[in-house]
């Protein structure tokens, strides 16, 4: 049930999808992994929006090079826990909720553990070997997977539902090269939003989510565009293995560069 604090804090949203939205959004457990660029935003996003539990896992400490975008972070957190600058302003900017934090490196090790009964996942890092492990834990969970990348002016996203849609290995079978990309805030903040905006409408049960579509966002041009893609039936995530890259849409090494096919 909800409390008059909370129908009082949610009030207008809850013009939109009532008590019975509000309800649904205060049993959810989503788990963000990364409190970093992407992490900030869908965090935040999700804790003003009443999402009763989030579990966010990030093991770095907070660097002067992170403050361009990584709005979970001030001045005075440099040289702190990620997690624990995150627990304390997501607590801050909505006491009603219950945050999660833990300080660790998700790997093939803890992954499931940690992700545990979470309803969905955020894909909020920074590196492919990560995101496809988490792609594997949603497609094990059956649960969603809510993917973003940036890099510079240009960013990505999509849903993945197990079972219904392309998962993230059929969408980009190989991962692009590792390297120290460049990144302005406006664009993980533009990016973790829509992350936030399709977890909010999954909860919820209303609107069309970014299933089997990739959503490309140029910011130079202040350009969207969509690509469709589609299940990889030898895709070793969520088919029978192994992946065949001819039957893949796009390149993952190119999207993120705001390069088009």
């Amino acid at each position: 049930m909800l409390s008059k604090r909370e129908r009082e804090r949610y009030k207008r949203q809850m013009m939109l999808f009532g008590d019975e939205g509000q309800e649904r959004l205060k049993k959810a457990n989503i788990f963000i992994a990364g409190a970093g660029g992407l992490g900030s935003p869908v965090s935040l996003y999700l804790a003003v929006a009443g999402v009763g539990t989030l579990t966010v896992v990030d093991k770095d400490v907070v660097e002067l090079t992170n403050l361009n975008r990584q709005i979970l972070h001030y001045d005075r957190d440099i040289g702190r826990k990620k997690t624990a600058s995150a627990e304390e302003k997501l607590h801050a900017i909505n006491p009603d909720i219950t945050v999660k934090v833990i300080d660790t490196t998700i790997d093939e090790s803890n992954a499931a553990q940690l992700v545990g009964r979470a309803d969905g996942i955020v894909d909020a890092m920074d590196n492919y070997p990560t995101r496809y492990l988490l792609n594997d834990i949603a497609q094990k969970k059956k649960i969603p997977l809510f993917h973003g990348a940036i890099r510079g002016f240009y960013g990505q996203a999509t849903t993945i539902i197990p079972g219904e849609t392309a998962c993230l290995r059929c969408i980009f079978p190989s991962a692009p090269p590792k390297e120290v990309f460049p990144v302005v805030g406006v664009t993980p903040g533009f990016i973790g939003m829509i992350q936030v905006n399709e977890v909010l409408k999954y909860l919820l049960g209303s609107g069309a989510l970014l299933a089997n579509r990739l959503l490309i966002w140029d910011g130079m041009t202040a350009h969207a565009e969509e690509i469709s893609v589609v299940r990889n039936p030898a895709c070793i995530s969520c088919g029978a293995g192994p992946a065949s890259k001819k039957t893949t849409a796009i390149n993952a090494k190119k999207i993120p560069t705001g390069k088009k096919k």
